[in-house]
């Protein structure tokens, strides 16, 4: 049996298990239900990711394959060994194989909101439970999903991803969708989706997604130093001062919509009210915040829509960012000492917050951070 065939063959044998769990946990009935079709559909798209994976060493080998792409691939597979050799994350196998994929776009994430209130929708689905955002391989379908939900007079956001993490369920190819990214964008995801093999708290989706990009950007920094690289290091840190940057701007804005829909404003009023703030907030990355922003655009920024959907997905990736530049000063700058400490803190926590946890380990009193409204999916 092939190679490719022998694959196939495990991976239905997978489903047909996750079925069987289905069954018995959740009846027939659920068997008929969109959303196991949804993991069906997802399950067979992943499957031909999986079979078209062919090692990176092998791709880099092979004569047909481009210059740009084999550097590209050679720094993959140098930061993957910094990641696990240098930063002593799980590297496991993850990003030892490459997959090209038919399209730019590899995923499209859909979250959602109420219109009156920072309160993200959630998904349900077995082994993960709920999950506040729902990603999709047909832009149809979602697109779909999403026109049903502002139906329901939900606040919507569709975006896209060029990457994902199974969180070591399987060896994750490295995926053609992110090879083009510059260099140091690749090296940070590649150290972002393996902090997700090393540290995942269930539950506390911007807790995971806040903490990788934090290992992944500073992370390129160290790798980028180490190879002699400083214009790059440089870039890696200007990227990261940018999050911190939009992380300041998003809690701003947050505590603004919170007060308003607090207020106890009729709805008429809440929703001028909210459509003034989103405007102010328009007028802020167009001017003072996108003056301090280095790499990114904040006129662009200013341009797209903002409601409450975009402002949860937003924090994701930028939940008390300061707590954890805090936590890296208390060891003295020095990363690895500080993913070890928020490893073992994290491993010993019992049901407290995860954030609680790392103010303590920054030096703060318990319960100074806190998940907060900061939930919820993927940023613009």
């Amino acid at each position: 049996m092939g190679a490719v065939a022998l694959l196939g063959h495990t991976l239905r044998g997978l489903v047909l298990k996750a079925l069987a769990i289905l069954i018995v946990s959740g009846g027939v009935a659920w068997l008929v239900s969109g959303n196991v079709r949804y993991v069906l559909r997802a399950a067979v798209a992943e499957a031909g990711i999986l079979a078209r994976a062919r090692p990176i060493s092998i791709v880099i080998a092979d004569p047909k394959t481009d210059a740009a792409t084999r550097a590209k691939l050679t720094l993959v597979l140098a930061a993957r060994d910094f990641a696990a050799d240098s930063l002593h994350l799980a590297a496991r196998k993850t990003y030892t194989t490459y997959s090209r994929v038919a399209h730019d776009t590899l995923v499209f994430v859909l979250s959602a909101s109420r219109a009156d209130r920072l309160e993200a929708h959630t998904w349900s689905f077995p082994v993960v439970g709920r999950v506040p955002y729902k990603g999709f391989f047909s832009l149809a379908h979602a697109r779909a999903e999403q026109g049903k939900l502002e139906r329901e007079g939900l606040d919507t956001y569709l975006r896209v991803s060029d990457a994902f993490s199974t969180l070591g369920w399987f060896n994750d190819p490295l995926l053609s969708t992110i090879v083009g990214e510059d260099s140091v964008d690749l090296v940070a995801t590649v150290i972002h989706e393996i902090t997700h093999n090393t540290i995942w708290v269930p539950g506390h989706v911007p807790f995971n997604e806040s903490l990788a990009d934090f290992v992944g950007y500073h992370g390129a920094q160290d790798f980028f130093r180490e190879r002699g690289d400083t214009l790059a290091a440089r870039f890696a840190a200007a990227r990261w001062s940018d999050e911190l940057v939009l992380g300041r701007f998003y809690d701003t804005l947050t505590a603004r919509l919170e007060r308003l829909y607090a207020s106890g404003a009729p709805d008429s009023t809440l929703l001028r009210e909210r459509q003034a703030i989103f405007q102010a907030a328009r007028d802020d990355l167009a001017g003072a915040t996108g003056h301090e922003l280095l790499t990114i655009d904040g006129a662009a920024m200013a341009r797209r829509p903002l409601n409450n959907a975009v402002v949860i997905a937003a924090r994701i990736y930028r939940t008390h960012l300061t707590v954890l530049e805090r936590v890296l000063a208390a060891h003295q700058g020095r990363l690895v000492p500080t993913i070890a400490a928020i490893k073992q803190a994290e491993e010993a926590r019992g049901s407290r917050d995860p954030w609680a946890v790392l103010a303590q380990q920054a030096g703060e009193p318990a319960g100074s951070a806190s998940g907060g409204s900061g939930r919820p999916a993927g940023p613009p």
